[in-house]
């Protein structure tokens, strides 16, 4: 990021003794005030250095406006579903430190960070013990050019289905906008599975009853046109996991209307471990705080750091 040369500006030395004022301020005012100057500028500094990878890079198309979308209700699932929005890790198309190529290809969601790597949502469900992946083949109504891959998981001893759809890395900002049309209430799609003989129609975006986003966070990055507003009535519970997204989806998701169940307050690695803990406790009715509590028991775990700095990592509800 460039920066203009700082300008030289002779300074006539004034003494304390003198005590002179400068523009009806005292000389010990003065020097408070261009002590706080000095650290208001270090601070800017600091943030333009946390920001600059970001601005050095391509962003993804401008969203679609919601307001140009018919508003009309999603239709209700007759068993539980969740719809899982996953922005894969870019190296090149998003704000990020970047990683290994591998993991941070945005094209390649077999080997991506948060998607076929070890801890990647599809890896991580396919071999979690309580799922079992019933289908991903079947595509995406959305263009193959945006969400490479979906994956349908289906819950061993219940009727509960996840949905799982991997954006491209550039379309980060698409993925964001979809999350947030789904906590809204926008109707996403009608798919159908057959799971041992039994045939299933699930409904998508607004018709699930939890709906999460797991990346990096590119409301850092970028700005929305516009926020979808609530739809309708029905409640919905809503995760997002990305660096401090309390920060950063606040005023958007309060305009959907769905409840923040997990969000976090700082940097931190969005994987799916933790998804897997709260959606845990959420099936099982536990209590907002104690869903959070799994969350950060979790990336205690994975992240092999202590519980209590874990714990301040994530949040619940406003």
């Amino acid at each position: 990021m460039l920066t203009s040369a700082p300008r030289t500006h002779r300074i006539k030395t004034i003494t304390r003794e003198q005590n002179l004022t400068i523009r009806g301020l005292s000389f010990y005012d003065f020097e408070i005030a261009m002590k706080s100057v000095s650290f208001f500028l270090l601070l800017l500094c600091v943030w333009c250095a946390c920001q600059s990878p970001a601005q050095e890079r391509r962003f993804s198309p401008a969203p679609i406006n919601a307001s140009a979308r018919t508003v009309e209700k999603a239709p209700k699932n007759s068993v539980t579903v969740m719809h899982v929005f996953v922005a894969l890790c870019d190296n090149v198309n998003q704000g990020i430190v970047p990683v290994s190529k591998t993991l941070g290809n945005g094209d390649d969601p077999q080997r991506n960070l948060y998607w076929g790597a070890a801890f990647g949502v599809k890896t991580f469900f396919t071999k979690n013990r309580d799922w079992r992946l019933v289908d991903g083949k079947t595509p995406s109504s959305k263009s193959a050019s945006v969400v490479m891959e979906r994956s349908i998981f289906k819950h061993r001893t219940r009727d509960v289905f996840l949905i799982a759809e991997a954006y491209r890395g550039r379309y980060i900002q698409q993925a964001t906008q979809d999350f947030l049309e789904a906590a809204a209430g926008a109707p996403g799609e009608s798919i159908e599975v057959i799971v041992d003989g039994k045939k299933f129609e699930l409904h998508t975006g607004g018709s699930a009853s939890l709906m999460a986003y797991v990346g990096h966070d590119g409301l850092m990055d970028f700005q929305l046109a516009s926020f979808p507003a609530k739809r309708d009535e029905e409640k919905r519970d809503a995760i997002i996991l990305a660096c401090a997204s309390r920060n950063f989806f606040a005023e958007p998701l309060k305009a959907t209307g769905a409840k923040p169940l997990v969000w976090t307050t700082n940097l931190m690695a969005p994987e799916a471990y933790i998804l897997s803990a709260a959606i845990d406790g959420w099936l099982n009715h536990e209590t907002d705080e104690q869903i959070r509590v799994r969350a950060a028991k979790a990336y205690s775990q994975y992240q092999r750091i202590g519980l209590k700095s874990a714990s301040r990592l994530f949040a619940t509800g406003w």
